[in-house]
């Protein structure tokens, strides 16, 4: 077979170590030799001995579950081989979590990641209902995190002179050193008035970095997820 389908660009590349790796811009891919961790249904293509099961529960993982995913489980990944993960052609990254990090990140935005991180479910400190009831995932531990963003996103650096805000649909991740509130743009005259649409938002202040997506969350788009 001959055309610019089986060139180079994109032709997958051979396992060069252990974990994963980004194949292309759309997709993570993994070699597994052991266990790992990853959305359910993200799963694309995979070649060798591998096993993929619904991850356990309980109350306390139903509770992750509803964090990591947004309501959409984790599956194990167990055995020996390789395996592709992506979801609706979004772009893929990985965050290299080391001891002593934390990492907050919206669960919409976990696509896989190594089974020697560990994470927990945390409301986000000053957004409580009003900002949509924000519970994220904190990762935590050493190892690789594999996440997915519609677009290019934006990597903003936080200081304790500029604290940034943003909108809390369009968010993804934050460092540790950020502490969260709530920040209101418009006065109540401008709300009643209309407004621009743009009501409230996250203000994260500290020393850190934080990602954003060039693109909202809208009910439609929840709704396919």
């Amino acid at each position: 077979m001959k055309g610019s389908l089986f060139s180079g660009e994109h032709m997958v590349q051979p396992v060069m170590e252990a974990g994963m790796s980004v194949e292309n811009a759309k997709c993570i891919k993994y070699a597994v030799y052991g266990e790992m961790f990853a959305r359910q249904g993200a799963m694309v293509a995979y070649r060798g001995n591998l096993k993929f099961e619904r991850k356990g529960q309980g109350v306390g993982g139903m509770l992750k579950r509803a964090v990591t995913g947004e309501g959409l489980p984790l599956m194990v990944v167990r055995g020996q081989g390789e395996a592709w993960f992506a979801h609706e052609a979004q772009n893929c990254f990985i965050v290299e979590v080391e001891t002593g990090d934390e990492f907050t990140v919206n669960g919409r935005n976990v696509l896989c990641f190594d089974a020697s991180l560990s994470y927990r479910v945390a409301m986000v400190k000053g957004a409580g209902m009003a900002g949509g009831g924000l519970f994220n995932s904190v990762f935590t531990g050493q190892g690789r995190l594999g996440l997915m963003c519609e677009g290019n996103p934006l990597v903003i650096p936080v200081s304790a002179q500029y604290p940034v805000f943003v909108d809390t649909d369009a968010v993804v991740g934050w460092t540790a050193a950020l502490r969260t509130s709530l920040h209101r743009s418009q006065s109540i005259g401008s709300m009643l008035r209309g407004g621009s649409g743009e009501v409230v938002q996250l203000m994260l202040q500290g020393e850190g970095c934080v990602v954003v997506r060039p693109s909202e969350v809208t009910p439609e788009k929840e709704q396919r997820r």
